[in-house]
């Protein structure tokens, strides 16, 4: 269960040059506010791919709305911009119409969890062979600053602003419980150890999830005392605990607790994909089909 590092002398380095052919370069400058994690994690994304040895023509990338799903308006790739919450099945529809292509989910905690929550749940019980990658930012960042269901408890946001005083969502547990068969979590300060973790997610056969924690220093983090993008890394370099392996049930954050990091599910049941072959096999067999 646990990672295993990459020796530095075998260590694939990926050039800017590279990664900036996958980039609409034309759309710079992006709208991403100074100190926002999602334009980090794009290239690493980019990065990821490119060491797994992807066919960038075999990505479909999909994204929803919110800060994060405005991802899909900055890659050369395939792009997708779905409706609120719905990335999950719209990719579902895309990788069951083509088993071939990397199909790629790429949104925020709102969109993915909050609105979306139903459609991870079952993307994930059915283990459909995806890639999803969520960047946690605690808020809706787009829209105002609005509380979401993995906003820590006694956060303060615009509509919590005496503190959140709701549960938050285990988004790795939740996973886990559901039935994803690859799950980790990195924050945007780990970015080398996030890229190695996207392209074994895309190795990987089943349904991925990867939580990113990432700054949102105009609402989030002004709201509660990191008001720049660099007092949210300084904060992920105190608070962040490598736990591969770690039980997901203990992967919950708080306001000021540590924040557990590293690969914790690994495992290889039959893919959505794969179950529904057999189903069709069998049914072939006995002439039901």
């Amino acid at each position: 269960m646990t990672i295993i590092p990459v020796q530095p002398e075998t260590e694939k380095v990926i050039s800017e040059a590279e990664v900036n052919k996958y980039i609409r370069m034309d759309r710079m400058p992006h709208i991403f506010c100074a100190g926002c994690g999602i334009g980090t994690v794009i290239g690493t994304f980019v990065r990821g791919f490119l060491r797994a040895g992807i066919d960038p023509d075999s990505i479909a990338f999909v994204s929803g709305i919110g800060c994060t799903g405005r991802a899909a308006g900055y890659v050369k790739l395939d792009s997708f911009h779905t409706t609120h919450g719905r990335a999950l099945p719209f990719a579902t529809g895309l990788k069951l119409a083509n088993p071939k292509l990397n199909t790629v989910v790429f949104s925020g905690d709102g969109d993915l969890a909050t609105i979306g929550g139903n459609h991870l749940i079952h993307a994930a019980r059915r283990n459909v062979d995806i890639v999803c990658i969520c960047i946690n930012n605690f808020n809706y960042g787009m829209t105002g600053g609005q509380m979401g269901c993995t906003t820590p408890w006694s956060a303060l946001t615009t509509t919590s602003p005496y503190g959140n005083y709701e549960n938050p969502t285990n988004l790795p547990y939740l996973m886990a419980a559901a039935g994803a068969s690859y799950i980790a979590r990195w924050t945007t300060l780990h970015l080398r150890e996030l890229e190695r973790t996207i392209a074994e997610a895309f190795n990987h056969r089943g349904f991925s999830f990867i939580e990113v924690i990432g700054p949102c220093p105009t609402v989030y983090g002004r709201m509660n005392k990191r008001p720049r993008g660099l007092d949210e890394m300084l904060y992920y370099k105190q608070k962040a605990v490598v736990r591969n392996g770690a039980d997901p049930k203990e992967l919950g954050i708080t306001i000021d607790s540590p924040i557990a990091v590293g690969k914790f599910v690994d495992i290889q049941p039959p893919t959505y994909e794969q179950n529904r072959q057999k189903i069709l096999d069998s049914a072939r067999e006995k002439g039901r089909l």
